[in-house]
């Protein structure tokens, strides 16, 4: 999804507003008309703004008053005066399942830890202690274990992406674009149309030709990295790239602690173009292109403030090596408050894109909410939540994957000198 660094091609896909993607496609004639049904009722139910919540208007209950404790109790009920089409910020609906969590049966306890950050009434946010391996790597004990192998690469990952200063560096930043470049090349129409391919299944390494791709440019170092990696500790390319992603991000300073989750199935197979977002174009199309991948203007939001730390090479060749914010090698939300200021900060380019973005109806109270007092661990928790979806997508394989949250480091809420600006790591 990254931006930044390379113009990318533009992506349009046919869209069907915040749908379920099928784990696979239908067998026969009549079950691709079931589908059909129950897609186009899913459709015309999620597109439908859940705004009871939000909009009630509190009436005092008379009979607090004489209640023991002496708290008055409120009872809600609906503004008759609400039009919800005044809302155009909350028209997000209702968060959505994917992959196998759609399939009828049993989850289990990985399942159900996903589908509650997926459905936002779970952190997606780590807690957990760190992780320490019971042995060597080579040892019998790590071996046995699914997490171990993943310390070890964890505490290499810390010292390829953190810079001399303290601040997460050029390969961090490629390793959170590289992660939303893998994971973002799936759509809920190609998958309906047997197309479930692509997402976060590695093939952007894999293939051997999506690094080659003009809007991949740029990423062919991170790629290069990320093969060694898998050759020395033999582990699967697609979890591996996420890692890279969550781990570059809570590298830099004051950046989220996300939980991890293995498990991802490897493949090579190319994923198809066009699905990638392009930075000149519409805001529309963009909110388009993103809800086919069930991520709502909301998610969209904060998924972007990953440019908090980008830098671009060939957006703006006469300003190459410039962050989209002031403090590229810090995880603030400086970004959303430059990128609204009327002029762009001395060293900063902005992108057409997060410009139009930040000021569209569907997105612009979210944005602004960032730059307020409390906005830094909103963010942080939003994004968290949002990379999670994204890191899910064309997985099908949920159920089956085993969380590893303590092996990601623990994350640094203070750093002496954020607000020094053009530093880049």
């Amino acid at each position: 999804m990254h931006f930044s660094k390379v113009v990318l091609f533009s992506a349009f896909v046919t869209f069907f507003p915040f749908v379920y993607a099928w784990p696979a496609m239908a067998s026969s004639a009549s079950d691709l008309t079931r589908r059909l049904i129950e897609l186009e009722k899913s459709r015309t139910m999620l597109t439908r703004p859940n705004m009871r919540v939000r909009h009630m208007v509190r009436k005092r209950n008379p009979q607090a008053d004489d209640d023991e404790n002496g708290e008055e109790e409120e009872e809600e009920e609906e503004d008759p005066t609400h039009n919800e089409d005044d809302d155009p910020n909350d028209d997000d609906g209702t968060p959505v399942l994917i992959g196998d969590l759609l399939r009828d049966g049993a989850r289990t306890e990985t399942g159900n830890a996903i589908a509650g950050i997926l459905l936002k009434t779970t952190s997606g946010q780590s807690t957990v202690p760190l992780y320490t391996p019971p042995g060597a790597l080579d040892s019998p004990a790590c071996q046995q274990d699914t997490c171990c192998v993943w310390s070890y690469i964890s505490t290499a990952m810390t010292t390829a992406f953190t810079g001399p200063t303290g601040r997460c560096n050029a390969l961090a930043r490629a390793a959170i674009r590289l992660g939303f470049h893998d994971a973002a090349t799936w759509s809920q129409t190609g998958a309906l149309a047997g197309q479930d391919y692509g997402g976060a299944d590695g093939s952007i390494v894999l293939s051997g030709t999506e690094l080659s791709r003009p809007e991949n440019n740029g990423l062919q170092r991170i790629g290069a990295q990320m093969a060694a990696w898998k050759a020395e500790f033999g582990v699967g390319m697609a979890d591996l790239i996420q890692f890279g992603a969550i781990h570059a991000a809570v590298t830099c300073p004051l950046g989220p602690r996300l939980r991890f989750f293995v498990g991802r199935q490897d493949s090579s197979t190319p994923a198809a173009d066009g699905l990638l977002p392009d930075v000149h174009a519409s805001a529309d199309s963009l909110i388009e292109l993103f809800a086919n991948k069930t991520i709502v203007p909301h998610d969209l939001a904060a998924l972007l403030g990953a440019h908090t730390t980008s830098t671009q090479l060939l957006v703006d060749a006469s300003h190459a090596g410039q962050g989209q914010d002031s403090t590229p090698g810090v995880w603030d939300v400086r970004y959303y408050g430059e990128t609204l200021a009327a002029q762009a900060p001395d060293g900063v380019t902005r992108f057409h894109s997060d410009e139009v973005l930040s000021v569209h109806p569907k997105m612009s109270s979210e944005w602004s909410s960032f730059t307020f007092s409390d906005g830094q661990d909103h963010w942080n928790e939003d994004y968290a939540q949002s990379y999670t979806r994204m890191s899910m997508l064309g997985v099908n394989v949920m159920n089956g994957m085993v969380e590893c949250s303590g092996v990601v480091p623990e994350a640094q809420r203070v750093f002496e000198g954020s607000e020094q600006p053009g530093v880049l790591e």
